[in-house]
């Protein structure tokens, strides 16, 4: 009972120190809690004492007090059984550092595995560049073969609305934003007009605002018309001409005989000698197809994707010529029997429309053809967007590509007679 007792006291001394109170029942065998700040008070940088010695500032001295030095005094003095109660009650301390026998153990954590090593012979795989894809479009992009864009320019009109998210995203970046903003053109539609209507204050010196007033040929409204007018009548202080030319063209999709005052007015009213001329051939090309639906081929003109094609070409093509019956020859009306027809040579028309591929979107009910008009004098490319409506194909948007011009012969002069002398 007195080495109990000393230890209790002991021990009692030193977590005083700590700001720690065991419990009074029972100093050994009851557990002990830490003091909060408050509860212990004085108690951190307080004195205890035992009967074999002075205990000082063993721990969370007071900050005010002078620094002391950790001293234990008399224990030279001590009798050997004393000491071996003093190692006793030390040992039998909770596990504070610096007090119990041993650091607590620390808590074991599974270790990660190991990375299997590649097969024996495997190359190594190389990280991707974090911006490769932007730069992959625009290798693409910027070749020098055409056929490189507008395969890209397909493949993103097959895909359809659902990559409109990363064609918004990829009209960020300059590198890609007319790729973007042309593809998105294509696809059309209420969502891709949305992304497109944004494009009208964009501070960036792209003029990608002629994609929008381009897809507007879509939409037959007065509020659309009243936008591409409102563009033509600027165009003055236009500095990019081809934003007023798509809106030109765009305002011929559809044959509507009612816009050619608008459009005579507009000229009547512009500078810009260029596009002066477009507007009157824009005037003539509505007043053209306009008399051909009117005549008894028009009404009769289908609605295959070729013959939507054609009809917008009409006023180059010229209206086809009805068909004619061939004379019944003498020798038919004798005999019974027609004389045979001489071979008709066929000669290359001067005007010619091709349609090089057509590439359908999702639903098959848009289309993208690539169309190459041809006359004597150059060769033109097309981006044409087709819409199915009541099973029928209509021109939805037309987009003027590169245009190559073809040499000309050069024109003989007569030859110069001397003058007399």
């Amino acid at each position: 009972m007195k080495l109990r007792t000393w230890c209790g006291r002991v021990k009692f001394s030193i977590l005083g120190r700590a700001g720690l109170q065991p419990r009074h029942d029972s100093p050994l065998t009851r557990p002990w809690y830490p003091l909060s700040p408050a509860r212990a008070g004085g108690r951190a940088g307080g004195r205890g004492e035992c009967r074999f010695g002075r205990v000082k500032n063993l721990a969370f001295r007071n900050p005010r007090s002078r620094p002391r030095r950790f001293e234990v005094a008399a224990f030279a003095r001590l009798p050997l059984a004393s000491t071996l109660g003093v190692l006793v009650g030390l040992c039998l301390l909770p596990g504070i550092a610096g007090f119990s026998q041993q650091a607590p153990a620390k808590p074991q954590t599974e270790s990660a595995q190991a990375p299997t090593a590649p097969p024996a012979g495997a190359e190594p795989e190389q990280p991707l560049p974090g911006d490769w894809a932007p730069d992959l479009l625009y290798g693409v992009l910027s070749s020098p073969n055409e056929e490189a864009q507008h395969a890209l320019l397909r493949a993103t009109f097959a895909a359809g609305p659902a990559i409109i998210p990363q064609l918004a995203e990829a009209l960020k970046d300059d590198r890609t934003a007319e790729y973007a903003a042309q593809s998105l053109a294509f696809i059309g539609g209420e969502q891709a007009l949305d992304v497109l209507w944004k494009l009208l204050t964009d501070p960036r010196d792209l003029n990608l605002r002629r994609f929008t007033y381009g897809m507007l040929a879509e939409y037959e409204s007065p509020q659309a018309t009243d936008v591409l007018f409102d563009v033509i009548n600027k165009s003055d202080a236009e500095p990019d001409r081809t934003v007023t030319e798509t809106a030109v063209i765009a305002l011929t999709v559809h044959t509507d005989p009612k816009l050619l005052p608008r459009l005579r007015e507009a000229e009547s009213k512009l500078q810009d000698v260029v596009i002066r001329d477009d507007l009157d051939n824009a005037r003539a090309v509505i007043e053209a197809r306009a008399k051909y639906f009117a005549s008894p081929q028009g009404k009769k003109a289908g609605g295959s994707l070729e013959s939507a094609v054609r009809t917008y070409f009409i006023p180059a093509l010229g209206m086809p010529p009805p068909p004619e019956a061939a004379p019944v020859s003498t020798a038919k009306k004798a005999t019974g029997k027609g004389a045979t027809p001489p071979a008709r040579t066929q000669s290359k028309p001067l005007v010619s429309v091709e349609i090089r591929n057509v590439t359908l979107s999702p639903d098959k009910n848009r289309a993208l053809a690539r169309v190459v008009f041809e006359d004597p004098t150059a060769t033109a490319y097309y981006d044409i967007v087709l819409q199915k409506r009541y099973g029928d194909w209509t021109i939805a948007s037309v987009w003027l590509g590169p245009e190559i011009e073809k040499p000309q012969p050069e024109a003989t002069r007569p030859p110069v007679e001397p003058a007399p002398q």
